[in-house]
């Protein structure tokens, strides 16, 4: 076997129809059975961080047409060039709690993998224009909905305020959040939270 025949897979989207089979022979179930057996639950952590960045990029108009590039060094890039790093929390899990969950997003910096040559290039940096930090902030378990819009809010800081003030911090709360004036944003002002972040002033405040 040739290093040709070891190169990177590039996915294609599927419309779900698509047979679980034996060669030609259909073995009785589809990818869409697939996707509601492994992913009909959008509360559980995986799902719900698959689920904020479908978000974001629907709210901040970004063509979800293609498939998602798992291996991106960011998550997402808004039509004018934005690059956007998403980051996920919940109050509420879908095991049983005694208090809802303590909110902290994942600000490392990271080193860049390159999918196509399988080595990691450049420094430890963070990588995107922007983080988007998006909170499903529901508190009651019984009306909880993932895909209701409206029970999330967003936290957007440009990644150079992160660098000057948490330049080697790990994580950050929503209180500091709060205290950079980061937030909240509704979904309808996703778009001219993160267009401001990348643009002029100093890319904060609430609306």
């Amino acid at each position: 076997m040739s290093t040709n025949d070891l190169g990177r897979i590039q996915p294609r989207r599927l419309t779900g129809s698509e047979p679980l089979h034996s060669h030609d022979t259909p073995a009785g179930a589809t990818v869409l059975d697939f996707w509601r057996w492994s992913s009909s639950d959008l509360v559980v952590n995986t799902a719900r961080g698959l689920l904020a960045e479908y978000i974001v990029a629907h709210g901040l108009g970004i063509s979800t047409a293609g498939v998602r590039d798992g291996w991106a060094v960011w998550d997402l890039t808004t039509p004018d060039g934005i690059k956007v790093e998403v980051k996920s929390g919940a109050y509420l899990q879908s095991w049983f709690q005694k208090a809802p969950s303590v909110i902290g997003f994942s600000i490392k910096r990271a080193t860049a993998w390159n999918p196509d040559t399988n080595e990691f290039e450049g420094d430890q940096q963070r990588h995107a224009d922007v983080y988007v930090f998006a909170l499903l902030a529901h508190r009651d378990k019984a009306t909880l909905d993932p895909l209701d819009v409206s029970q999330w809010q967003f936290f957007v800081v440009p990644t150079r305020v992160l660098n000057e003030e948490l330049p080697t911090q790990q994580s950050i709360s929503l209180a500091v959040l709060e205290r950079l004036g980061a937030g909240p944003h509704a979904y309808a002002g996703l778009r001219k939270a993160v267009t401001k972040a990348k643009g002029g002033g100093d890319g904060l405040g609430t609306n």
